[in-house]
């Protein structure tokens, strides 16, 4: 009995070392929920996702992580050039037109991110009408149909893959997921602290001045969440 003891004060005294910031409720909180590894694996999911979709813009985007061009060093991702830098007239470069692929190619080298399209990227190379299917979906000769050399195309490639397919405008739904899920958390964060902010506030007050201060605010809250 006395062993069975001694190993269990030998574990707290280990994971208060492992985590000396967390009181001991709160280090016997977070082992509990690690003891739930559905719910644990499924936060560290999460976070992953997170993490990969505030990077947004260098893992899904119609523009090259970092080019080279006539011995500049260029980040597009980061950087608008206009396209007469490249040899063309328009204001803002789009690096997928094949024209400016052969120039840039021609004359340096460019680094994609793993998904060429952002959300708002029309893919005009699929092979039927949108919505389109995933493009894994599709044999080699169909997928690469629309392209210029077919199968020979070097822009028939996995890194121009619609993934999951487009919608009803031709656009990439994984690059679509990848910024939505972003704009979905940050905002129910955002309204989240929000509404702590607001509700300690107003309850601080509320406690504070008590009387007909506390009524008016209790009353209007009811309201509030009825409406």
């Amino acid at each position: 009995m006395s062993d069975v003891v001694l190993k269990g004060e030998v574990e707290k005294v280990r994971h208060r070392a492992r985590r000396p910031w967390l009181s001991p409720l709160n280090q016997r909180r977070w082992q509990n929920f690690k003891a739930n590894r559905r719910g644990y694996w499924s936060l560290w999911i999460f976070g992953i996702l997170f993490a990969l979709s505030l990077a947004a813009e260098l893992v899904a985007n119609d523009k090259p992580l970092i080019a080279s061009y006539q011995g500049e060093i260029l980040f597009p991702v980061l950087v608008d050039y206009p396209e007469e830098k490249f040899g063309g007239f328009l204001a803002v470069t789009d690096y997928r037109d094949p024209v400016i692929q052969e120039e840039i190619e021609a004359n340096g080298w460019m680094v994609w991110p793993p998904i060429r399209y952002s959300y708002r990227t029309v893919n005009n190379d699929i092979p039927e009408a949108a919505p389109a299917k995933p493009s894994w979906l599709y044999d080699e000769e169909t997928r690469c149909s629309r392209y210029f050399e077919g199968v020979d195309d070097p822009n028939c490639t996995v890194g121009n893959w619609n993934w999951l397919g487009t919608d009803d405008q031709a656009r990439d739904v994984l690059a679509r997921v990848i910024y939505g899920f972003r704009i979905s958390v940050l905002f129910g964060l955002t309204l989240t602290l929000a509404s702590a902010v607001i509700g300690v506030s107003a309850g601080a007050v509320q406690g504070y001045f008590g009387g007909w201060t506390d009524l008016i605010f209790q009353r209007f809250i009811e309201i509030w969440s009825s409406i």
